[in-house]
């Protein structure tokens, strides 16, 4: 994908300019529903604490939208209270 210069500047930010155009295209998708936030934390390699902490700073909304990601969910505050 051709980024003119000023389309770049801005994704990069900090960050090489594919670390940040993975991001944006990866939570787009998510926000959109196309990937959940499982297969989002795979796609960026982050944890789901980091991926929801991201998100948020974001301003994606983490919502669980499916049976599985409940039950993923859950099972990950149980192993932190344990």
């Amino acid at each position: 994908v051709a980024l003119d210069d000023e389309l770049a500047s801005l994704l990069e930010q900090d960050r090489p300019l594919e670390e940040a155009t993975r991001e944006a295209l990866v939570m787009d998708l998510f926000r959109r529903g196309k990937v959940s936030g499982g297969k989002a934390c795979e796609l960026l390699g982050l944890s789901r604490p980091a991926f929801m902490a991201r998100a948020r700073e974001l301003g994606t909304p983490v919502l669980l939208t499916t049976e599985e990601e409940w039950r993923t969910e859950k099972a990950i505050v149980d192993a932190w209270l344990q």
